[in-house]
């Protein structure tokens, strides 16, 4: 799943940019498996099932607002699931739904109180519970069943005891509420050749199954499911299984109901169960078997907008089983694109559900960069790539792990209640979860890395981990060869990245050779001491003159690398981290800094190696800085140039800097240096902007480009957004290219008149408008009110709208 706030759960323009959704399947499983370590406190097994014994105590009642943790008395084998959404097309509100579970269970340990998750729900109906299973029509009488709803759990009391090593069924009859939230079972509204339609649809993860059934809400308490769906019959139903019945029943009134009963399922946590009951269409492959479709509004499946997404899913599937030496399990795999969803994807198993902009192509699209963002998010192989990786997902967490102060995994003890549980699922989760990932496969070298990785998947499939199982399975493989040496236990060398806030910053003394690492901070995150003493075992990667040299790592606060000394040439010169898969930042000497500052303008490899390390961070002087970017005008790389940009021209920049005087030389100074590239693919935009099809960089980076120009107060900048502005206006049907639409829209009405603006406004109402269109004219209309937008146009300049 995806990060709120900061991850996959992304607004639709950038959704598809910043997700990577079957990365998740090889690298987020690593992430979460972190997310429930054990870096400081070992947590107790689950008791193993023993003779009958005296009944265990009855649980204690948890403390206000917190959600305890299940006692281990039983554990789940298989849920037969019913649910009944109540919803008709074109009914009004309120909504319900109804449902019955049967849960068969192994009792562990003698008790007299069944306690499982329950959250919103109300009983339906009398609890009762069957068995022992072996003795035909036995039973357990049911006291009473108590609700609480600070803890998230229903408590059935009995008045007999389940004893160990029995098998028993519990029944629950259960009603809820249908809310429009996006969390456990909801309902969504949206538009559809011109019809308002709704839908129904599941996000159960983390802790969102016990709103839509009373279950075994943890994850490592697996079970089987039979689901069986009731509703409206112009409805089709999906669910993590195929469908292999569908009847007829009717309700209290005597109306007609549509059942779906689906095949048992695998082995799975409740969190992954899933459902959609909608009238879509879809679009269907098969790969090795497994049959493929994908969901969507009835006119996007018509327009082709799916296609891209289902061709390409295929063979992603056959890649990660190829690479992984792991067959996918299921016979079918629906993907399902919501015009509303919480995240940019959630990878319930045979049913993943995905936002729209995640899934869809628009054939209209100049660019491919749809195309390339839609691989962002079901690719893993993009995602495993070098530039594409580092500027996605490393920077961008770099910059947000200075700011949080956690540790990517945490003991139990430490999570309590949803809310900090639900605060896991960040971004520090994901992206940094990832990034010491690729880390790690880097300094195993991918071979092992993949090794471990396919022992570790098949040893625990249908079961849970945490990361230590990892780590013990790299060290296996570790240990059968000789070709990698590391300094440490793998469990030692991750523990410190897993179990420690932030990150170092290695500074680079070149006369002395030595190496000094402190965790990075910032003025608003300040050096924190643990029990690691902010000491990370790191591995460096490093270059000298241009040749690779031996990986070498960094155990200690400080340590002497006699190799790393340089000669008084100019020419003697050291980089480190230069395959950008260590999470540390680098800062360099004085020394070392001049001597590279020679070396730029002829050494493109060296440009991307250090504009990616030295501008995300206060440890260089803005003085060294620029003097790294006088040879900027020969620069041609837009990935360099994005670097440079996000770094020199923050967001606040303007803010921080207009009334210094050194403002205006800024501009001044970078405006002179933009000049060759901008006018280069301003020449490619104004004559044929299809020549950029297959360029990813220029679909990336182009914007940022374009909006820095126009922001600088080029004027050729100015002209270009209110000529492609003015021939959109003179013709409706004409598209501006798609990844730079935000900027001219935005300087287009800017610069414009009361005409520009109106049109605009006509456009934003116009109903064939796509909700990411009216995002971009939301902003353009609101650019020449905010202030500053456009630093180059007096107020008395502005159109009188815009004043």
């Amino acid at each position: 799943m995806g990060t709120r706030g900061g991850g996959l759960y992304v607004g639709r323009r950038a959704a598809a940019v910043g997700a990577a959704l079957l990365l998740a399947l090889l690298v987020a499983l690593l992430a979460l498996a972190a997310l429930y370590g054990r870096c400081r406190q070992e947590a107790a097994p689950p008791p193993s099932p023993r003779a009958p014994g005296p009944a265990a105590p009855p649980p204690p009642a948890p403390a206000a607002g917190s959600v305890r943790r299940l006692p281990r008395h039983l554990l789940p084998l298989h849920y037969d699931l019913e649910l009944w959404p109540r919803v008709r097309p074109g009914q009004a509100g309120p909504f319900a739904f109804t449902g019955q579970v049967n849960i068969t269970v192994r009792c562990l340990q003698d008790t007299d109180a069944v306690v499982l998750h329950s959250a919103g729900l109300r009983s339906r109906g009398a609890a009762a519970v069957r068995g022992p299973l072996s003795e035909p029509g036995a039973a357990v009488e049911v006291a009473g069943l108590r609700q609480d709803e600070a803890g998230e759990v229903a408590v059935l009391e009995l008045r007999g005891r389940l004893r160990a090593g029995r098998r028993y069924v519990l029944q629950l009859g259960f009603q809820g509420r249908l809310e429009e939230d996006l969390d456990g079972l909801f309902l969504t509204r949206y538009t559809d050749r011109g019809q308002s339609s709704m839908l129904i649809a599941s996000q159960m993860e983390p802790t969102y199954a016990r709103r839509v059934y009373p279950c075994f809400d943890e994850p490592a308490m697996k079970a089987t499911f039979n689901i069986r769906i009731i509703h409206d019959p112009s409805y089709v139903a999906l669910s993590n299984m195929p469908a292999i019945d569908v009847s007829e029943v009717k309700d209290e009134n005597g109306s007609l109901w549509t059942v779906t009963t689906f095949n048992t399922s695998l082995k799975m946590s409740t969190y992954l169960t899933a459902f959609v009951i909608c009238d879509f269409d879809y679009v269907t492959r098969t790969e090795r078997g497994n049959e493929i479709r994908i969901w969507a509004r009835k006119e996007a499946v018509k327009n082709g907008y799916v296609d891209y997404a289902v061709n390409i899913t295929g063979p992603i599937f056959s890649f990660l089983e190829d690479i992984l030496n792991v067959s996918y399990p299921l016979p079918k795999t629906d993907l399902v694109a919501l015009p509303d969803f919480g995240a940019g994807g959630m990878e319930n198993w045979g049913l993943m559900i995905f936002q729209e902009a995640s899934l869809m192509n628009l054939p209209s699209d100049e660019f491919t960069s749809r195309k390339a963002m839609i691989a962002l998010i079901v690719s893993h192989e993009l995602g495993h790539q070098d530039k594409i990786f580092y500027a996605h997902v490393v920077q961008p967490v770099l910059r947000e792990d200075s700011e949080i102060a956690r540790s990517l995994s945490e003991s139990e003890d430490k999570i309590k209640g949803s809310f900090s549980l639900m605060s896991l699922f960040d971004n520090i989760t994901y992206s940094k979860g990832a990034s010491i990932t690729w880390m790690l496969s880097g300094f195993l070298t991918e071979k092992l890395f993949i090794r471990a990785l396919t022992s570790y998947l098949k040893e625990f499939s249908f079961s849970n981990a945490n990361q230590d199982d990892l780590w013990t399975h790299i060290q296996m493989v570790v240990d059968a060869q000789d070709e990698v040496q590391l300094p440490a236990p793998v469990k030692q060398i991750m523990d410190s990245w897993t179990c420690q806030n932030g990150f170092p910053v290695l500074t680079l003394n070149l006369t002395s050779g030595t190496i000094r690492q402190e965790q990075f901070f910032n003025k608003n995150n300040r050096k924190s001491t643990d029990s690691y003493n902010n000491t990370w075992i790191i591995p460096i990667s490093w270059m000298r003159n241009g040749s690779s040299q031996p990986l070498t790592w960094l155990d200690k606060s400080s340590k002497m690398f006699p190799e790393m000394q340089v000669s008084e040439s100019d020419y003697d010169w050291i980089l480190l981290n230069v395959n950008l898969s260590g999470y540390y930042r680098v800062n360099y000497d004085q020394l070392n800094l001049k001597r590279l500052a020679h070396l730029l303008e002829n050494d493109p490899k060296v440009r991307s190696y250090l504009f990616s390390q030295a501008y995300d961070f206060g440890y260089v002087p803005i003085e060294t800085a620029l003097e790294l970017t006088k040879y900027l005008a020969r620069e041609d790389e837009l990935f360099i140039w994005n670097v440079v940009l996000l770094n020199l021209i923050p967001e606040n920049l303007e803010s921080t800097l207009k009334n210094h005087e050194v403002y205006p030389l800024l501009k001044k100074y970078l405006l002179k240096r933009m000049l060759p590239i901008y006018h280069y693919y301003a020449g490619f935009i104004r004559q044929n902007a299809d020549a950029l099809e297959d360029d990813y960089f220029a679909q990336v980076y182009l914007e940022k480009l374009l909006a820095t120009a126009c922001w600088l107060g080029l004027q050729d900048c100015l002209d270009l957004s209110s000529e492609l502005y003015a021939k959109w206006r003179d013709n409706p049907e004409y598209k501006i290219p798609f990844l730079i639409r935000r900027t001219v829209c935005c300087y287009g009405v800017a610069a414009g008149s009361d005409k520009e603006w109106n049109f605009a406004w006509e456009m934003y109402n116009h109903t064939n408008s796509v909700e990411e269109d009216e995002d971009i004219l939301l902003y353009a209309m609101s650019c020449g009110l905010q202030k500053g937008t456009n630093p180059t146009l007096p107020i008395e300049q502005l159109p009188e709208h815009a004043r």
